[in-house]
């Protein structure tokens, strides 16, 4: 596996130093990782998004990192009108992350039975949300075949996020050009034993996220710094090793399962993000080593 960096981990240091993200694509390529993905693009991407496209894939070059992903944002549980424009929005992103030159990109599918789904006479089942998911999902990922991408889903955003909702998604979409962004950590978001999860859907990993969090009941937490899920749980963002989930071992189960792709750090703590970044990568380079696991 190799390690790279998501530009997620450092947008509080991008905005708070008042960085542009080709400084965020210098400072990840002087921690020594292969690579880089990028969370959506910047501001200069709103106008000509395959031109800023092409000049950051450029920079990369320049800076010998590899790309290695590229995620966005997408809702399809909606109303038919609604859901096009998703669709043809999707495509265009899927053209950007050709640009990049990346093989495989993330979009978002939904966070539930919110306004997004007013106008749709549904029961309100998850059975129900795949059959009006699923077609549009499917023809994302035809598209993204024709340009050479690969497309999948994250385990994100609560209502898509527990290993058998993923599971019972990619089935149904079944297509070979679509498969999972598998967030190591973001099962806890619905209280799901991690490792349980990584062990059932590590074998339709087409990229890896690692995070960690800490972990108080609601009754405990703070008023600040945490937050709350659908369960009895809240929780809070954590350097790398820091927290609650047993790294160690998912690292052992995407290894057994095959996985030879990107390993990709994502911070959302409190911590200066560039320090926590760090000691997280010190850490996912000591653990890979001891499992003979790092390229």
């Amino acid at each position: 596996m190799k390690l790279c960096v998501s530009t997620y981990s450092l947008w509080r240091w991008r905005a708070d130093n008042n960085k542009s993200l080709e400084e965020c694509i210098d400072w990840i390529a002087e921690q020594g990782v292969k690579a880089v993905e990028f969370s959506g693009l910047d501001e200069k991407a709103k106008t000509d998004p395959i031109g800023r496209a092409t000049e950051l894939k450029a920079y990369c070059a320049k800076r010998g990192l590899a790309i290695a992903g590229y995620s966005v944002g997408g809702e399809f549980l909606c109303p038919p009108e609604a859901q096009r424009a998703m669709i043809e929005q999707t495509k265009r992103e899927v053209d950007v992350a050709a640009a990049l030159g990346v093989k495989n990109m993330r979009h978002d599918v939904s966070r539930g039975f919110g306004d997004n789904a007013k106008g749709l006479k549904i029961p309100k089942t998850f059975a129900a949300a795949l059959k009006v998911i699923v077609p549009g999902v499917r023809e994302v990922t035809e598209y993204g075949a024709t340009k050479g991408v690969k497309t999948s889903l994250e385990n994100h955003g609560f209502y898509m996020q527990a290993s058998e909702r993923v599971e019972k998604l990619i089935k149904a979409v079944k297509h070979k050009n679509y498969g999972l962004t598998m967030d190591m950590g973001n099962f806890l978001c619905v209280n799901e034993n991690p490792v349980k999860a990584v062990r059932r859907v590590a074998k339709y990993a087409i990229m890896c996220h690692v995070k960690d969090f800490h972990i108080k009941p609601k009754s405990m937490v703070p008023p600040s710094g945490w937050f709350n899920t659908p369960t009895p749980i809240a929780l809070r963002g954590a350097i790398c090793g820091h927290g609650a989930i047993d790294i160690p071992a998912e690292l052992k189960l995407i290894k057994k399962a095959g996985y030879k792709g990107y390993l990709s750090l994502e911070f959302e703590g409190m911590e200066e993000s560039s320090w926590a970044v760090k000691l997280g990568l010190e850490y996912l380079t000591r653990e890979l080593k001891a499992i003979k696991a790092l390229d």
